[in-house]
């Protein structure tokens, strides 16, 4: 998993209207990218809905804002019309920016193992640098975690 002082791994996806997101066009800028297992589920929903509601305090702090899961660009033009994001969502289908990030690993529930994405957020500054990884993500408080710890 990328660490603090590691740089924004170069990529480029599309997001929810298919447009191409390269990861150049965020250098200069504050950015948070945002991991989530699947669109239009529980956690993802209170996760993504409180980013977009602090959306402008995020904003006004210089932070771009990217979610980013495994989920194709129908599912996530879905999720994104139906809250009203005001940020993109990267459809990453063929995991190559999960996996730059490291966030595709083992995980366990209710017994069962399996490869999945940890929720995870990180922040880079405007050189595209890593500062701040979460891990223990609070999907009710998740803009509460990164506005709190700057």
């Amino acid at each position: 998993m990328l660490k603090v002082g590691d740089k924004l791994p170069e990529f480029e996806g599309v997001n929810q209207d298919g447009e191409t997101i390269n990861s150049k066009n965020f250098i200069g800028k504050k950015l948070i990218v945002f991991f989530y297992p699947k669109a239009n589920t529980p956690g993802c929903t209170a996760q993504s809905c409180d980013l977009n509601n602090h959306f402008s305090t995020l904003k006004k702090e210089g932070y771009q804002l990217l979610g980013v899961s495994a989920d194709p660009v129908k599912a996530q033009k879905k999720f994104h019309e139906k809250f009203g994001f005001q940020y993109p969502l990267l459809a990453d289908e063929t995991k190559e920016v999960i996996e730059n990030f490291g966030v595709w690993q083992l995980k366990k529930f209710m017994g069962r193992e399996f490869m999945g994405i940890v929720r995870t957020t990180f922040i880079f500054d405007e050189n595209g640098v890593c500062t701040r990884v979460i891990e223990k993500v609070k999907t009710k408080e998740a803009a509460k975690q990164i506005l709190e710890e700057q």
